[in-house]
């Protein structure tokens, strides 16, 4: 990894920063010196084939979804992690004992062993493994629209156990049954995977979610509702075994160039950081935020710029230790989308996310000392981790990305005023704006 900065460089101070609310410790970098990291998770196997070259030095990891042992990043889709219990509404079919209390806990977890051990070396390098099981949640009263069929098939269970019960009873029972089996699956299965790969940050997709849909309806503001607060609350035992959390902010296209996307994202980005810090540990864990260079749904408009800053922007200004940027097979497997995905990283992605990873390593050093990740002070705040380019130019140097300039003291004093540190376990930091004296090289 090359260095962040010149070991040559000069560094004053001018001036302590008032400091507010000090933040929970957090787990240090997963990548050295990178308090922010993109991580590119898509298929791209097509646009190899046709040989149209896609940039990706803008991410510190370049990954596949695919079942690729020795990634960054291994994500878990239901149907590679054991045998997990579900129902296809759109085919009618049921699997595996159908709801969770059905299942077969034992075998599951005897087949997410070998699956781990085949995905993932035994002397794997620090990364993140993702489970992402989507058929049901949890929670009782999460299971609505398409997912109410497992209140359905657990309430037939119950009746056929204890047919003697009342209505109401059959529905308490049934709930009990589902919750606390749908906690079985998900706490063993990823006690398991820490227990076979403790080097790997450990979490479910999708977990937590915000469910702050609404954004076309007059006064949105993003926020997540007290109800589903309360919901994440319940679920601390989930927080507690995790080891890494991967919230979603895929963007919808009616979001496209809003102001409201920034909303959208920054509360559910918000909640996520909420709910790190709810478990008694001694340092909150990291959150990677899943998004997507696409607007979900559909496979040929790409983020603009300004849904970028509300998206990536957003994830590392309030405090995310990074962003995941998913894709599908249908994303990219023809010549149109290759291309299309290619002159998009190199005209507008890979700028971008250039910047916003120098201005979090930037900052980090000149405010935090290098021990903590800058976080806004008010998470509402429309303040970003953004270079100047009138005094920073990003270029590309020896396959990666290098942002060379100094930062002028107005830069700076914005940063100190609008930005506190969330310090890294193990060090001690501060607050105090520092004032770099000679160019910063900043490789990302």
């Amino acid at each position: 990894m090359a260095p962040s900065f010149l070991s040559c460089v000069a560094i004053c101070v001018i001036g302590s920063v008032a400091s507010v609310l000090a933040l929970p410790l957090t787990e240090p970098p997963l990548i050295h010196d990178h308090p922010f990291v993109t991580i590119w998770n898509a298929p791209t196997d097509e646009c190899q084939q046709l040989h149209i070259p896609l940039e990706t030095a803008a991410f510190q990891a370049v990954t596949t979804p695919a079942a690729v042992p020795g990634q960054f990043l291994t994500i878990f889709y239901e149907d590679r992690l054991g045998l997990y219990p579900k129902v296809n509404s759109i085919k009618q079919k049921r699997y595996r004992g159908a709801v969770p209390q059905n299942g077969n806990l034992t075998e599951h977890l005897a087949k997410a062993q070998s699956q781990i051990d085949h995905d993932i070396s035994q002397d794997s390098s620090p990364g993140l493994a993702v489970i992402d099981w989507e058929s049901w949640r949890p929670l009782w009263d999460q299971n609505w629209g398409s997912k109410r069929i497992y209140q359905t098939l657990s309430i037939a269970n119950a009746m056929q156990m204890a047919p003697f019960l009342s209505s109401k009873e059959i529905s308490k029972l049934a709930k009990s049954q589902f919750q606390n089996a749908g906690r079985s699956f998900m706490e063993k299965t990823i006690s398991l995977g820490i227990g076979e790969r403790p080097s790997r940050r450990w979490g479910f997709y999708l977990f937590p979610d915000c469910y702050n849909y609404g954004w076309e309806k007059p006064g949105y503001t993003g926020m997540c509702s007290t109800k589903t607060q309360k919901q994440n609350n319940q679920l601390l035992w989930l927080w507690e075994r995790s080891t890494a959390l991967f919230p979603s902010i895929y963007l919808h296209l009616t979001l496209r160039n809003s102001p409201r996307a920034a909303l959208y994202v920054r509360n559910r980005v918000q909640e996520a950081l909420r709910v790190a810090a709810l478990p008694k540990r001694p340092y909150t864990v990291p959150i990677y935020v899943y998004s997507r260079p696409l607007y979900r749904d559909q496979t040929q408009i790409f983020l603009s710029q300004a849904d970028l800053v509300s998206t990536v922007g957003e994830s590392a200004a309030l405090g995310a230790s990074g962003v995941v940027m998913w894709g599908g097979t249908k994303d990219y497997n023809n010549k149109a989308a290759c291309q299309s995905l290619s002159e998009y990283l190199t005209s507008t992605f890979n700028p971008y996310v250039a910047n916003v990873t120098a201005a979090a390593m930037l900052c980090s050093e000149v405010l935090c000392q290098g021990k903590g990740r800058c976080v806004r002070k008010s998470y509402d705040s429309p303040h970003y981790l953004h270079l100047n380019p009138t005094y920073f130019h990003i270029l590309r140097a020896d396959r990666k990305y290098v942002a060379i300039g100094l930062p002028s003291a107005a830069d700076l004093n914005a940063w100190g005023e609008n930005f506190t540190c969330q310090c890294y376990a193990g060090w001690s930091c501060s607050p105090k704006l520092l004032h770099p004296t000679s160019i910063k090289l900043i490789w990302v």
